[in-house]
């Protein structure tokens, strides 16, 4: 198992080009947020919108939509009718990626909503990132499982890797078994990283002071965008974790681990691509 540094990310980093312009750095559609949970959609799209990838679409219900352009003008919006998800945004070929799961809820439209929109992404090859009750749908309805686009990333905590597992397509030491397989980030204290060829990676940064409601809606956001943003799944993982803990150590040091929050950590994702640029 290989540990996460700066040494092996850095030659992994994009760069971008002075004659380029948004088009260039790809299109995420964020699928996140209800009104019972609206701050993960805020947190998502922050991050998301922190990733270098060029135009971010959060997809959620109004009270969600209205919190997050309060916060993030400079994301663009796509209104759900309900107070949860349930219509699959029109025209899935503009994105580049879709991140789904923060703040989602589980209720029976929102089922019928990912599997549609799951089905969609696999049909027209983009990668996505699953995260959260997306994650806890998929092992409540097995069925999904075989819905995940290739080049896709799994961001389970340990609760919903074990609701996973139970479903029996993704296996604790390895990848999830569909297509091509997926990146599986299993985030916790020294998060790993699997690579569909069983390639397994461990994660140097990040401190108990990240153990906060919000943490992994940063993290589905920042990762999304760098998937987004044109790379490859097992880089977007390797990277996105390895900054978001670089950022929650800063503001450890800077805050203590007790008095930052994950809008905090969001606004300090600058400090690990500081670090590695």
């Amino acid at each position: 198992m290989r540990e996460l540094n700066p040494d092996c990310l850095k030659p992994l980093l994009l760069s971008r080009q002075n004659d380029s312009h948004k088009g260039n750095y790809g299109h995420l559609l964020l699928v996140c947020g209800s009104d019972a949970y609206s701050g993960a959609a805020v947190l998502a799209t922050g991050a998301a919108l922190k990733s270098g990838c060029g135009l971010v679409t959060l997809h959620s219900c109004a009270r969600a939509l209205q919190a997050t352009v309060n916060r993030y003008p400079s994301a663009m919006l796509s209104e759900d009718p309900a107070g949860h998800f349930s219509v699959v945004p029109e025209h899935l070929e503009r994105f580049s990626a879709i991140a789904v799961g923060p703040g989602l809820g589980q209720a029976p439209e929102t089922m019928e909503a990912l599997k549609e929109l799951m089905g969609a992404a696999r049909s027209a090859g983009i990668p996505m990132v699953l995260d959260a009750d997306a994650l806890n749908l998929i092992a409540a309805n097995p069925g999904l499982a075989s819905l995940i686009p290739d080049g896709s990333i799994l961001t389970p905590h340990p609760g919903e890797l074990k609701r996973l597992v139970g479903s029996e397509k993704f296996s604790v030491d390895g990848p999830c078994t569909q297509g091509e397989g997926c990146v599986m980030v299993r985030k916790s204290w020294r998060t790993r990283i699997t690579a569909p060829s069983g390639e397994a990676y461990v994660n140097t940064t990040g401190n108990a002071g990240m153990a906060k409601g919000g943490s992994g809606d940063v993290l589905t956001g920042l990762v999304g965008g760098l998937l987004a943003r044109g790379y490859r799944a097992l880089d977007a993982a390797l990277l996105g974790v390895w900054i978001h803990g670089f950022a929650g150590d800063r503001l450890s040091e800077e805050c203590t681990p007790e008095a930052y929050s994950s809008l905090d950590l969001t606004e300090a994702l600058y400090k690990g691509f500081k670090e590695l640029y």
